[in-house]
């Protein structure tokens, strides 16, 4: 019996995934399992396409909070524990009874000229692994649009291309009303008071639904009849009470500033190929390591990350070592022109340094003098 052939070799861009996933793990540490890419996580570094440093790291699953102890600047961020058990015992709650309470919640807010969801679907999204999960959500989501009823899909596994890297995401639930449209819905545990809740958290809820609906998208484009609705439910404790009420959040700027930021993030082989010979995240290695290699990827830091990432103290440090304006916050720096460090704007101010016919240089000399005018007045009044 004669041979077969050889097997076709893998495609090209099969090979770049594959080369890239090894890289990635090669870089956060041979044993140190990668740490999935939320869309909490998403959202944040949407907020700030130019940091690299953040890009990377995302992108490779290396766990920022322990890389930051390792250097020697944990931060206090995350969840509090209590609030971690108090939203799953309220989500619990939310989707008892077959979600029943959800979908009534749902078709009071957006049940449009539907039935009422008498018998609603809820298919089962067992699969191994996340990759096994988000084919299986893509699958019963086509189900169910495709049998024109309502469907609630229990915490659904969702795909979204990042910088050339898979990120997976776990929406609380996306409900298929029967006329196609696709809902993402958000289980939060702060309360509503008198109908309306803390403009802060609304707005984290937002820019994180508006990272799910980009990942439906992807799969509506797929799927005859399909459409993903712009405005999301969002479900919270009604007072102080433990009882489910809802509000109707519309995404599309967040969803269109999100895409665009997205869009603009510099693919993670790139980065990755810039960076040293044996450059590793990995956790468990020595601190001085650790520090040339977070050093070697550039940082794009700004006060806001305080709020949003487990590096931005060790930033914080680094950023005000070498005087750089980014620390004083966006603003700033971009008032500030090509004068990128605080030495170079006090010189400038002082007159010692930068082009007089420059903008900035004239406009920072201008506010020293009238400062040092108001300070000779307020000694002459003593």
């Amino acid at each position: 019996m004669r041979p077969g052939p050889p097997p076709a070799p893998p495609q090209e861009p099969e090979r770049r995934v594959a080369t890239l996933r090894r890289r990635l793990a090669e870089l956060r540490g041979p044993d140190v399992a990668p740490r999935p890419l939320d869309a909490r996580a998403l959202a944040a570094l949407a907020a700030n396409p130019g940091c690299r440093r953040r890009a990377l790291l995302d992108g490779a699953g290396v766990d920022k909070g322990a890389l930051a102890e390792a250097l020697g600047s944990p931060a206090p961020f995350g969840q509090s524990q209590f609030a971690f058990v108090r939203g799953n015992a309220f989500e619990a709650k939310v989707k008892g009874d077959g979600g029943a309470e959800l979908m009534r919640l749902l078709y009071e807010r957006l049940g449009g000229g539907a039935g009422e969801p008498r018998e609603v679907l809820v298919p089962d999204l067992t699969a191994a692994g996340p990759e096994g999960r988000a084919a299986r959500t893509a699958l019963a989501l086509r189900e169910a649009t495709g049998a024109g009823g309502w469907a609630l899909l229990d915490h659904p596994m969702l795909a979204l291309d990042v910088a050339g890297s898979p990120a997976y995401l776990e929406p609380d639930a996306v409900a298929v009303h029967p006329d196609g449209t696709w809902t993402v819905i958000e289980i939060k545990s702060f309360p509503m008071l008198d109908g309306s809740a803390d403009a802060a958290k609304v707005g984290a809820a937002a820019r994180q639904s508006a990272v799910y609906v980009l990942a439906l998208e992807r799969i509506a484009e797929l799927t005859e009849g399909a459409g993903v609705g712009h405005r999301v439910l969002l479900v919270c404790p009604k007072d102080f009470s433990n009882l489910p009420t809802a509000s109707v959040v519309d995404v599309r700027k967040q969803r269109a500033v999100t895409r665009r930021q997205l869009t603009r993030l510099t693919r993670l082989e790139d980065i990755a190929a810039a960076l040293p010979e044996g450059t590793t995240f990995d956790p468990g290695c020595p601190r001085q390591q650790l520090d040339a290699a977070v050093a070697s990827v550039d940082a794009a830091y700004a006060p806001e990350c305080l709020a949003a990432c487990e590096l931005a103290f060790h930033c914080r440090e680094r950023a005000k070592e070498a005087g750089a304006v980014e620390a004083l916050g966006r603003s700033v720096r971009g008032e500030l022109g090509g004068l990128t460090t605080v030495g170079e704007v006090l010189a400038a101010a002082a007159g010692k340094e930068g082009d007089p016919a420059d903008p900035t240089v004239a406009a920072l000399r201008r506010a020293a003098a009238l400062r040092a005018e108001a300070l000779e007045g307020g000694a002459a009044c003593r």
